[in-house]
């Protein structure tokens, strides 16, 4: 059984790695860009940053200690929660060397949970394939277990059939010579042949 092998593309290989580093650089760029435009030194836009930072939090909690305990959505409302955070204080303050510095401590927290997640997305798709492997052998065992047990059969039927050939065109043979004596083959433990009279009967 063969698989048609299908190659990645390159950029669809380093886009999952490359997609924290992207989404902190692009809120930084946007919350600087939000800062040029008015953003500095205002308190109203530092407020709703604030709010809307600790409702995405919250969310977080929510969703982290609920019954469902959904992984899922309790990340994704914490990275909006650190996100709105990293724009507010970037389009807050004057300088850069602060929005820069949350940048790296955003970035590397970012990396930090998804390399858990890479982890065991690269455990199941390694015991993924190693099932799959295991299955495909035994597959392929049992496909050559069966080829060699129909192809003896094949040939005990195929040796069988000649055999009765041979001996019926021995017994053809043998009785058209002179002094045949069927009695002498039944003794022999051969199977009694009928005689002339019987066969015309039937």
């Amino acid at each position: 059984m063969n698989e048609q092998i299908i190659a990645r593309h390159w950029l669809a290989i380093i886009a999952p790695k490359a997609a924290p580093a992207i989404t902190t650089s692009t809120v930084l760029i946007l919350a600087r860009i939000w800062n040029a435009n008015g953003a500095e030194h205002s308190i109203g836009n530092a407020v709703l940053m604030t709010a809307l930072s600790l409702a995405a939090a919250a969310a977080g909690v929510c969703a982290s200690i609920g019954q469902t305990g959904d992984s899922v959505i309790a990340g994704t409302a914490f990275a909006a929660s650190g996100g709105l955070a990293l724009a507010g204080v970037a389009g807050y303050a004057d300088g850069l060397s602060l929005p820069l510095l949350l940048w790296v401590l955003a970035t590397a927290m970012a990396y930090g949970l998804a390399a858990r997640y890479w982890r065991t997305d690269r455990r199941e798709h390694l015991a993924h394939e190693r099932q799959t492997s295991a299955r495909r052998e035994e597959h392929a065992h049992i496909e050559r277990v069966e080829a060699l047990r129909a192809g003896a059969q094949i040939e005990v039927a195929r040796t069988g059939a000649a055999y009765a050939e041979q001996l019926a065109q021995a017994l053809i043979t043998r009785a058209v010579l002179p002094g045949f004596d069927p009695a002498v083959l039944e003794t022999a433990g051969l199977p009694q042949l009928s005689s002339a009279n019987e066969r015309e009967a039937r």
